[in-house]
């Protein structure tokens, strides 16, 4: 059975340094892709979500900048943490269960949220 072709993001760091947070898949799932999910972000979260959150956005931003990006290996879990708010659809119509759907960070929201991801700040 051949798997679903899944792009597989070159130099993307496959999980954040010193933690088992994933950020990346190895192969593409018989079954297809995880459907990308908006979840909701409560103030209770433990600072090591917080990070790895932060983590992503900032390897999001270093390999995409403001440009659209194909959904490829990146982890359907991860992306549910912030999509729907820091980083939206990159096309209409849009297939959350494709790993070719385009997805774009939501330039302002995610430097409100995620100000260190961008440099700004200190």
């Amino acid at each position: 059975m051949a798997l679903p072709y899944m792009l597989k993001h070159r130099g993307f760091p496959g999980r954040l340094p010193g933690t088992d947070f994933q950020f990346t898949l190895r192969r593409a799932s018989p079954k297809g892709a995880t459907e990308i999910v908006v979840r909701e972000r409560y103030a209770d979260r433990r600072p090591a979500d917080r990070r790895a959150d932060a983590g992503f956005m900032a390897a999001l931003w270093q390999q995409f900048g403001d440009q659209p990006f194909e959904r490829g290996n990146l982890d359907a879990g991860r992306l549910s943490w912030l999509f729907g708010r820091e980083v939206v659809a990159g096309e209409d119509p849009f297939d959350a269960a494709n790993y070719e759907a385009l997805l774009q960070i939501n330039l302002g929201p995610a430097q409100v949220t995620f100000p260190e991801a961008f440099g700004l700040e200190g």
